[in-house]
C-alpha cells in the first residue's frame, strides 16, 4: 500500500512540475519573460524530487548541477552583454535572468551531465527556430524545457 501511495506521489510532483514547465515555455514565447510566480514552485518540486526519489539525479548531484547552470549561464550572459555593449549599447541583454534561474533550476532537476544534454539541445533547437523564423532574439525557455525533457528521457529512460 505505502508503494502505491509512493508513486502516486512521485507521478503527482512529476506532473506538477511539467505544468510549470509548459507555463513558463509559453509564458516566455508570448510575452518573453518567465515570471518567478513559476520558476519557484518548479525549482521547489525539483528539490523534493531530487531530494526523495533520486530517479535521475540524487540531491547533491542536483545541487551541483544547479550552481553549475547558475555559474555557466551567469558567465556566458556577461560575456555576450560585455561583447554586445560595445558594439551596441542600447542592444537588449541577449539572457535575462529568468534563463539564468531556469537553467540553475533545470540543472537542479537534471545534475550536471543532464544539464549538459539539455543545454546542447536548446541551443540546436534555439538556432534552427532563429534560422527559420529570421529573429534575432529569441526565446530561450521553450527550447530549454524541450531540451530537458529530451534530457529527462535520455538520461532516466535510456541510460
Amino acid at each position: 500500500m505505502f508503494l502505491y501511495v509512493f508513486w502516486i506521489l512521485f507521478v503527482l510532483l512529476i506532473l506538477i512540475g511539467g505544468f510549470f514547465a509548459w507555463k513558463i515555455s509559453v509564458t516566455d514565447l508570448r510575452r518573453r519573460i518567465i515570471p518567478d510566480a513559476y520558476l519557484f514552485p518548479l525549482l521547489i518540486d525539483g528539490l523534493i524530487i531530487s531530494a526523495f526519489f533520486p530517479w535521475v539525479c540524487s540531491i547533491y548531484d542536483g545541487i551541483i548541477g544547479m550552481l553549475f547552470g547558475y555559474i555557466l549561464a551567469t558567465t556566458v550572459g556577461f560575456a555576450f552583454d560585455r561583447a554586445l555593449a560595445r558594439r551596441a549599447p542600447s542592444a537588449p541583454s541577449p539572457i535575462g535572468m529568468g534563463d539564468i534561474k531556469l537553467i540553475a533550476t533545470g540543472g537542479l532537476w537534471l545534475g550536471p551531465q543532464g544539464l549538459a544534454i539539455a543545454l546542447v539541445f536548446a541551443c540546436v533547437f534555439g538556432a534552427i527556430w532563429s534560422k527559420v523564423k529570421k529573429q534575432r532574439y529569441i526565446p530561450f525557455a521553450p527550447f530549454f524545457v524541450s531540451g530537458a525533457f529530451l534530457s529527462l528521457i535520455i538520461i532516466g529512460f535510456l541510460l
